[in-house]
């Protein structure tokens, strides 16, 4: 959570308002969000596919520019 922090925090606020997540193992520290830098934080229910949808769709479109083995730097984000 500590990266995505940073990769977020230099964004403007309303840009960073909230988060939704998938159910993996690897958000397990999504309390560090909201105090960290003000961002609230919602997960997929288990059995609604269709809010996953969203998260997907966005996860495509990243990989469409940014291959999946591409390292992420702060300058590479547009702010």
């Amino acid at each position: 959570m500590n990266r995505l922090m940073t990769v977020m925090e230099p964004l403007p606020q309303p840009a960073r308002r909230s988060i939704t997540f998938d159910r993996g193992i690897e958000f397990r520290s999504w309390r560090k969000l909201k105090p960290g830098i003000g961002t609230e934080v919602w997960f997929c229910d288990p059995q609604a596919p269709w809010q996953k949808r969203s998260v997907e769709n966005l996860n495509k479109r990243a990989r469409r520019y940014l291959p999946r083995d591409t390292p992420w730097r702060r300058s590479q984000i547009a702010i």
